[in-house]
């Protein structure tokens, strides 16, 4: 008896070691699809196990795109936090403040708030009241995108939902008292339009992180009680169809453990047969493993591109959430605007255009208007956007782009002209001359005339003549002039 009990306290204790050194771990929570209620706790690295998609970038990478992405071609982007009750200078203001001490934002506390004012201060002032999530999402219909992705969380760490992991930083606990994120899936799903979110996988100031950094990330504590718990949280709750990853510079995919987030997600998860990611898992990373690509803002580089890419940009030449010190000048034309679009899907490219509305939930006028001419131009010209695929040649010069689609006996050519050629109101494009043949017809896209054109004689141009400049006024064609020109089925 004194022996069984002497084996009993050994086993106890050592049963106590074991556990205290297991919780040293901080072994994520695998969330449900009942959003509050935690059923498993097992290792991330049970990822291995999964059958279909291997936590390796050779077997990730080898995942399909889902056709609907590429198919799409524009979505809209929006940046929306904290930083909108500032509306001042970009959306990295706390980083600028408080990390960088850049003079200009120092400043603009120094002179605005009181000295014991913090960033959480602002806020009490992110309220929302005018936020409308049907609105919004007739706008974005209205511009003729496919999908909408929004910040539902920035590297401030406030989430525009009420998360689990983030106790009174989040829209329901401080400032709108709403659960964003709900309300504009509901609306966009609403109008058919596909929803996503951006994530930032760091944090600014989250302690936790800050503590890894300091480890040289050899220890993950944030990752595994916050980054993975949050990321699992929002898809079993809001099923977003895009995951765009960002914040991903400061560590290797390893501590973020990307390969085995993207393993259950492609495997497991909700909207594993439909879901798309981009490219920002690990420095290092982008346009080298992901879904589509986005390499850097704004990435255009004009010319083809072999692995689809998303050009994510902005409206706000100088920022993607809200400010209240921009001039005209800041922001892209419309003309600007649909040249952007034209020049980043012939080369494959899908494109993001981001909008930062105001802290009381607007999209301001400037915005409004530029997504609907936007739509405008797609409800006549979408024929050559939605669907196409690059054509042989990208472009012919600056101003002549292309992009092409596939017939059952012809195939399409769409013809894309920046610049009105008020001097001769013709064009010649050598880069159709050897893909046309006698059979060839064109069309000009909302005009619904006879559209003149010919081989030149030495067979080194194909020249197309512009209808009469009032009939193309009168049909309401502006900013970009699009052909189509069919030739014979190409192999």
């Amino acid at each position: 008896m004194k022996v069984n009990n002497l084996l009993l306290s050994v086993f106890l204790v050592l049963s106590f070691s074991v556990l205290s050194a297991l919780s040293s771990f901080n072994i994520p929570h695998i969330i449900s699809a009942n959003d509050d209620q935690i059923i498993d706790e097992n290792l991330i690295d049970q990822t291995k196990d999964f059958k279909k998609f291997e936590p390796t970038w050779e077997s990730l990478d080898a995942r399909p795109l889902p056709e609907w992405y590429d198919n799409a071609k524009i979505g809209i982007f929006l940046h929306f936090g904290v930083y909108a009750a500032i509306s001042y200078g970009s959306e990295w203001f706390w980083n600028n403040w408080k990390n960088d001490k850049v003079p200009e934002y120092v400043d603009f506390m120094k002179r605005t708030q009181n000295p014991s004012f913090t960033y959480q201060d602002f806020a009490k002032s992110f309220t929302c009241e005018l936020f409308n999530a049907t609105e919004w999402a007739e706008i974005f219909a209205d511009s003729g995108a496919q999908y909408v992705i929004i910040t539902s969380k920035h590297h401030e760490g406030y989430t525009l939902y009420p998360s689990s992991y983030s106790f009174s930083w989040n829209s329901m606990d401080v400032g709108p008292n709403r659960d964003i994120l709900k309300e504009l899936s509901d609306a966009v799903r609403e109008k058919k339009l596909t929803f996503g979110i951006y994530y930032s996988l760091y944090e600014w100031f989250n302690r936790m992180y800050l503590s890894d950094k300091y480890h040289a990330f050899f220890q993950q504590t944030y990752v595994n009680n916050k980054m993975w718990p949050e990321l699992q949280e929002i898809i079993h709750r809001y099923h977003p169809e895009i995951i765009w990853s960002d914040g991903d510079w400061e560590a290797p995919d390893g501590y973020w453990k990307s390969k085995e987030f993207l393993a259950w997600l492609y495997n497991e998860s909700p909207v594993k047969n439909t879901v798309v990611t981009n490219d920002r898992w690990g420095s290092g990373m982008p346009c080298k493993h992901g879904g589509f690509y986005t390499c850097t803002d704004r990435f255009n580089p004009g010319k083809l591109v072999e692995h689809k890419f998303e050009n994510a940009m902005t409206i706000d030449k100088k920022s993607w959430g809200h400010r209240s010190n921009t001039v005209l000048d800041d922001y892209l034309t419309k003309d600007e605007l649909i040249r952007e679009i034209v020049s980043t899907v012939a080369i494959n490219g899908n494109i993001a255009i981001n909008i930062g509305p105001t802290m009381y939930g607007k999209i301001e006028p400037i915005f409004a208007d530029r997504l609907r001419d936007m739509g405008k131009w797609l409800r006549i010209n979408g024929k050559s956007i939605y669907g196409s695929k690059p054509w042989a040649h990208q472009k012919e010069g600056n101003d002549t782009w292309f992009t092409m689609k596939h017939g059952e006996s012809r195939d399409s050519v769409f013809v894309f002209i920046f610049e009105y050629p008020y001097d001769t109101n013709a064009v010649s494009i050598a880069s159709l001359a050897d893909f046309v043949d006698s059979s060839s017809k064109v069309k000009l896209l909302g005009y619904s005339g006879i559209v003149k054109h010919q081989l030149s004689e030495s067979k080194n141009a194909f020249k197309i003549q512009f209808p009469e400049k009032r009939f193309i006024d009168k049909a309401g064609l502006f900013s970009v002039w699009t052909f189509e020109v069919d030739i014979p089925k190409q192999k």
